[in-house]
């Protein structure tokens, strides 16, 4: 892996009851699992009190190498 690979992350976030019903779709593109889990610590659209679950999501997700260069940040949240 290239140090200046970049990633399509798609993230089935859920927050599994009785918990929360909490949960959504993101979109993302980040260079590693701990870029990806620093950008969405910083979105505020987000549940901070479900940020310990985050990393597994990201650990899990789809990833999608990217074949040209694009800037690390969120696409798309949809979330319940």
């Amino acid at each position: 892996m290239n140090s200046n690979d970049k990633f399509l992350y798609i993230l089935d976030y859920w927050v599994p009851f009785p918990v929360s019903e909490y949960g959504g779709l993101i979109t993302l593109i980040a260079e590693s699992d701990q870029d990806a889990f620093d950008i969405l610590s910083n979105e505020e659209q987000l549940e901070s009190d479900y940020g310990h679950l985050m990393m597994e999501k990201i650990i899990n997700a789809t990833k999608l190498k990217l074949a040209e260069e694009h800037e690390s940040g969120i696409i798309d949240v949809f979330c319940t």
